[in-house]
């Protein structure tokens, strides 16, 4: 890949204006679409180019929208999760803040693919400034009319609406963010019914996220067989990976679907900073199991992480040098997870909390070396047990950093207990 696809306007100033993104091509795809496309063609050309949910699950987007009943009565809506969330994952953020009108030609694409009228938003509390500047643009574009009534002259309409998350990592689940969505708590739902099927106010429902909406545009400009052929093998297009910990040159890098993680790390983040040697990397956001050293050499896409039996999950790659203490890292990801589980099964709500109090313990040097079998078997019966996956991603990194890293725990156990030593 040599130009840019869904940055290209990241270093634009102002590109959050209309008057800066409507002269770099904003909204002349969906001009074109809307009056000389049919929404079936669109699915189609979606489903062809390989596009898969790029907030996390990977599921194919042209197949989810299939799945929508067909000839139902009832209104069918089109949420959008910028509830991003995830620990070491600020992608979505730029396109929020940097390229707003980018996501919002997306939505009306995907709306009048899905024949949706109404589409929400449902953004991260915490992202002010996103917010501010996708508001900006949404008002740009209702007085433009490239939303609200006979778009382009189309005879289609679409309302759509921004609504600010209260700051609940679970609402980045689907469902959790749809009851949240429609005022009550943040808690998953028991699936099926699918959203799809059974959605926002009990209507068919598709939800997206900001990168994966994004990327229409691009597609229907550009072809289904152009934004497969940029990506690997089912994996079409690009990716943004937001690399962070200690890496020379953290940031957002756009690259092909199925790059390799070494190659992420060596060439586009310029290598370990101070030449230190590396010791583990976490590809996906705090929830994916954690790769050693020896083990990036994976295509980063969504089939090579699985093969390599961890996700990719959110596209946040944390890289972490040799000084890294992994008892640390575990304590930051037990904290975070016992903190934002939303309590309402008892496994992740009692789980959760009792990994936090355990690892606490190992790291203030109380520890004993029988609390790391303990640890594996609180996340056993945590896996799989409950509504949502959330118990799931609290278990992964208790499994992959015991189990890979376990002579370093037990060390630490063993010399700090030797030690006394109390860590604040």
């Amino acid at each position: 890949m040599t130009e840019p696809i869904l940055s290209r306007n990241f270093n634009v100033p102002n590109a959050w204006k209309l008057s800066v993104a409507g002269p770099r091509g904003a909204y002349e795809t969906a001009r074109k679409v809307l009056l000389a496309m049919k929404p079936e063609e669109i699915v189609q050309t979606v489903t062809a180019s390989n596009l898969r949910g790029l907030g996390g699950a990977g599921f194919p987007t042209g197949k989810k929208w299939q799945f929508l009943p067909k000839d139902n009565p009832k209104p069918v809506y089109l949420v959008v999760n910028a509830d991003e969330g995830e620990p070491g994952t600020f992608k979505d953020r730029y396109i929020l803040e940097r390229d707003p009108h980018q996501l919002i030609e997306g939505i009306v694409l995907s709306a009048f693919a899905i024949r949706s009228h109404k589409a929400y938003i449902y953004i991260r509390g915490e992202y002010v400034e996103p917010y501010q500047n996708l508001k900006a643009a949404l008002d740009e574009a209702y007085a433009e009319n490239f939303l609200g009534k006979n778009i382009f002259g189309s005879g289609w309409d679409l309302d759509l609406v921004v609504h600010r998350g209260a700051g609940a990592y679970i609402c980045g689940e689907e469902t959790a963010l749809l009851n949240s969505l429609e005022g009550g708590k943040g808690f998953p739902r028991l699936k099926p019914p699918f959203p799809a099927i059974v959605g926002l106010f009990g209507c068919p429902t598709i939800i997206n996220n900001v990168e994966t909406l994004a990327c229409v545009p691009h597609i229907l400009k550009n072809g289904a067989e152009w934004f497969a052929n940029l990506g690997s093998p089912g994996n079409g297009g690009t990716h943004l990976f937001s690399v962070s910990g200690h890496v020379k040159k953290p940031g957002v890098y756009e690259l092909p679907m199925g790059t390799p993680l070494r190659q992420m790390i060596y060439t586009h983040a310029g290598g370990i900073r101070n030449d230190r040697a590396l010791k583990a990397v976490i590809p996906g956001g705090i929830s994916a199991k954690i790769l050693t050293a020896g083990e990036i050499d994976v295509k980063m896409d969504y089939d090579g992480l699985k093969a390599a039996g961890t996700m990719l999950g959110s596209a946040g790659v944390m890289v972490m040098d040799e000084t890294t203490c992994m008892v640390k890292m575990l304590l930051v990801a037990a904290k975070f997870f016992a903190h934002e589980s939303c309590g309402q099964c008892s496994p992740c709500r009692e789980g959760t909390g009792w990994a936090y109090k355990v690892v606490q313990r190992i790291y203030s040097g109380e520890g004993d070396l029988r609390d790391l079998d303990t640890l594996l078997k609180v996340a056993r019966n945590m896996e799989g047990r409950t509504i949502c996956v959330f118990a799931d991603a609290a278990a992964w990194p208790i499994q992959s950093y015991i189990t890979k890293f376990r002579k370093e725990f037990e060390n630490y156990i063993l010399n700090h207990k030797k030690a006394g030593a109390v860590h604040g």
